[in-house]
């Protein structure tokens, strides 16, 4: 397997040589040069698996330069019920026939991200050992993905992190997940701006070539293509929790900010996966649902990114978007590169009337939003009618999929985060406070540690390089 950058400016690479470098030389995004072919008869053979080794099957095809024993040690590894609390790792409920909610939130910070994050945590300090090398992760969150990170990597030996997240737009635990953390490999630095402030930070710092080599700058954010396949191996395993043959097709709803989630769901379905929608669901920062209605994709500005009560998904540039939009044009660096020239200078650009439009409904995606009082609404209902707890951003998904379904197509729903994670809105919804998972009962009361700053490129480089240096003399000395 070798990858390819969406902006055509990346001689063809292994998993390995990408797998620590985050955005492509060109600014680009790794891409496999295609994606991997399951036949409906290795599909039913895997129908028996557990977790682990349906894994490793999905994983080898992405990461082959890998020797196939180190792979399924840090397979096995990663996905045990120690980390993630039972054998299935990520089990479906049923709420009602064809209404599934996938659990994807037991691992250490409660949230989805955990499912990839612990992955790439063995596999970084795996990859960096073997090479003799460090790593300096630079990324952003709207919330989960940087706590998932940290948890991954926190005492991991070659490995620092630096967290970018808006200030004071992180639900109370969510901010307390991170900040509480006293590892001397982990930083926080609280921007003060929107979440897409702290992306296109590490855009800026990823495209920096001299700076991103002097300090060895990598990324965990969903721009990994890591990230991307350790993700597409639950879409497989749901759709065998709720169908008895490969016959059958399944429609999955999927809360989305930065389209990663519901792009490894994109993946699993070119792979062969029997998928008739993917129902992708926003909150009021529909940019993305805007543009699967009207072909017009425009990131809105700082100014215009609302703060809401599912602030996972208050992202207005959807940083794997670039990632769909290269299979939408049949894998057309060149387009790609321009359509993305207008969108990194500020601009939008609006696909309708053209010839990729009318291909958009090939690849089964549909889209709707939600608002406040709608989440608040939906909470509310599923706690009366079927006694499950559901966060904001799994209520979007319930929301928008419940209005979007099919008879007779089952719908499975992903759930992203756990209730407990934002509180607030559980209170408003069903009057009583959420459950404290074992473990977590003070967070919100343990020390934080942070740096404030302005959203500025240039500061949070200064800031990496001296943290960077002063460690480095550390360890010589």
């Amino acid at each position: 397997m070798r990858y390819l950058s969406t902006r055509g400016g990346m001689s063809p690479r292994t998993f390995t040589e990408i797998l620590l470098t985050g955005l492509a030389p060109d600014g680009g995004l790794a891409m496999p040069e295609a994606y991997p072919e399951i036949s409906p008869a290795t599909l039913e053979s895997w129908r028996p698996l557990d977790y682990p080794s349906l894994a490793f099957e999905i994983l080898s095809r992405f990461m082959d330069d890998i020797p196939a024993d180190d792979l399924r040690t840090l397979i096995a590894r990663t996905y045990t019920p120690e980390i993630f609390g039972s054998k299935d790792i990520t089990p479906v409920q049923t709420l009602e026939p064809d209404l599934h909610l996938l659990h994807l939130s037991n691992g250490p910070t409660l949230a989805f991200k955990d499912i990839a994050m612990q992955f790439m945590g063995n596999l970084f300090e795996y990859v960096l050992a073997k090479n003799n090398d460090e790593l300096n992760i630079l990324g952003a969150t709207s919330g989960d993905t940087g706590s998932s990170a940290e948890y991954a990597m926190r005492g991991k030996q070659g490995i620092r992190v630096f967290m970018l997240s808006p200030y004071g737009k992180m639900s109370a635990f969510q901010t307390a997940q991170m900040f509480s953390l006293q590892d001397e490999n982990i930083f926080n630095i609280a921007i003060e701006g929107v979440f897409d402030d702290c992306q296109d930070i590490v855009k800026t710092v990823s495209n920096d070539q001299a700076f991103k080599q002097q300090y060895r700058i990598g990324a965990v954010n969903s721009i990994n293509w890591a990230r991307i396949a350790a993700q597409v191996v639950y879409y497989f395993k749901a759709y065998f929790a709720v169908t008895r043959s490969s016959g059958e097709v399944v429609s999955f709803s999927v809360p989305s900010g930065n389209f990663g989630n519901i792009f490894a769901g994109h993946v699993a379905r070119m792979m062969g996966l029997p998928i008739r929608k993917l129902i992708l669901a926003t909150n009021e920062n529909d940019v993305l649902d805007e543009f699967f209605r009207t072909g017009l994709y425009r990131p809105r500005s700082t100014a215009e990114t609302r703060q809401t009560s599912s602030p996972s998904m208050d992202i207005s540039k959807a940083s794997n978007f670039e990632r769909f939009i290269f299979d939408l044009t049949g894998r057309d660096a060149e387009r790609v590169k321009e359509l993305w020239k207008s969108v990194d200078q500020g601009g939008s650009f609006d696909l309708s009337g053209t010839d990729l439009w009318a291909k958009i409904r090939d690849f089964g995606i549909t889209s709707g939003t939600s608002c406040h009082a709608e989440r608040i609404n939906t909470i509310r209902e599923i706690y009366r009618k079927f006694n499950v707890l559901i966060d904001t951003h799994t209520a979007d998904g319930l929301k928008t999929g419940m209005a979007l379904r099919e008879p007779g197509i089952p719908l499975i729903c992903l759930e992203t985060a756990l209730p407990v994670k934002f509180a607030d809105s559980i209170r408003e919804a069903v009057g009583f406070e959420p459950e404290q998972p074992a473990g977590y009962e003070n967070l919100e009361s343990l020390p934080q540690r942070s740096e404030r700053m302005a959203a500025d490129a240039e500061q949070v480089k200064q800031f990496m390089a001296s943290r960077i240096d002063s460690s480095d003399k550390i360890n010589k000395s």
